[in-house]
């Protein structure tokens, strides 16, 4: 049974790999919660995390890999789940997962009970998860480490499809993070109460669509301009919708 459960749950990601987003990614999605606070939400945040914007703290996740006391939440940023499963049917991963440090995150930053410190650790955790869940090999479903392991050419250049989805595509426009938070929008507000409206576990099945258009590759994986325009346009969206859906639940917890 152990056995069983290390091929299920390790094999798809490397976790020194899962970067969703990267850099840049991760900063749109940070940008974009900012331009949805309301009012009392965006000065408690601000508080919170010191003056820095949810733009600047949007990364601190990727950054903290390389300290040993960040260990334990390196299986955070990714979750399994098989195609025709619900999440809760799935076994978890003891050392969790997006969707459960989600909301244990939410519900321990609503209980407002942590200590300042304590409670700036996890805001960070909670701006950038919601960044991971929404690039759609973070929500993973095949044996192949989320995309790490479908080698592939980005251009002429050695890639993989997981970086292709974190950072390939986005750093292939040339665009700063305010730049492409600019270019994502505009969003209804249709759009936000839709978006806003459904739970983390809904949001996580919610990638899962994706799959086929995210694995829909060339016989020979040589990927450029013909890959970016089919699916640059999804990248922008799930932005957008991460960076929507940050803002709603800011909005709840400290407005």
């Amino acid at each position: 049974m152990k056995k069983i459960f290390l091929i299920l749950f390790l094999v798809p990601f490397v976790a020194a790999q899962a970067l969703a987003w990267g850099q840049t990614g991760h900063r749109v999605v940070g940008l974009v919660a900012e331009q949805h606070l309301n009012k009392k939400a965006r000065k408690k945040v601000a508080a919170v995390l010191q003056q820095n914007s949810l733009a600047e703290v949007a990364d601190w996740m990727d950054n903290i890999r390389s300290d040993k006391k960040y260990d334990h939440t390196a299986d955070w940023h990714w979750v399994t789940i098989p195609d025709g499963m619900q999440y809760e049917a799935t076994q978890k991963n003891p050392n969790g997962d997006v969707v459960m440090k989600l909301e244990e995150v939410i519900a321990t930053l609503k209980a407002s009970n942590l200590a300042r410190e304590k409670e700036e650790e996890y805001l960070k955790y909670l701006v950038h998860l919601v960044g991971d869940l929404h690039q759609p090999l973070h929500v993973g479903g095949k044996d192949d480490q989320g995309g790490n392991r479908v080698r592939l050419q980005w251009f002429g250049e050695n890639s993989n499809l997981h970086r292709v989805w974190d950072s390939d595509m986005i750093e292939g426009k040339q665009l700063s993070f305010t730049e492409l938070a600019n270019f994502v929008g505009p969003v209804t507000k249709e759009q936000i109460k839709a978006w806003q409206t459904n739970n983390i576990r809904d949001w996580a099945q919610g990638m899962m669509v994706y799959r086929p258009q995210v694995y829909k590759l060339p016989e020979d994986n040589k990927l450029g301009y013909v890959y970016s325009y089919e699916n640059f346009g999804t990248v922008q969206q799930l932005l957008l919708q991460a960076g929507v859906r940050l803002a709603g639940l800011l909005n709840q917890i400290y407005g």
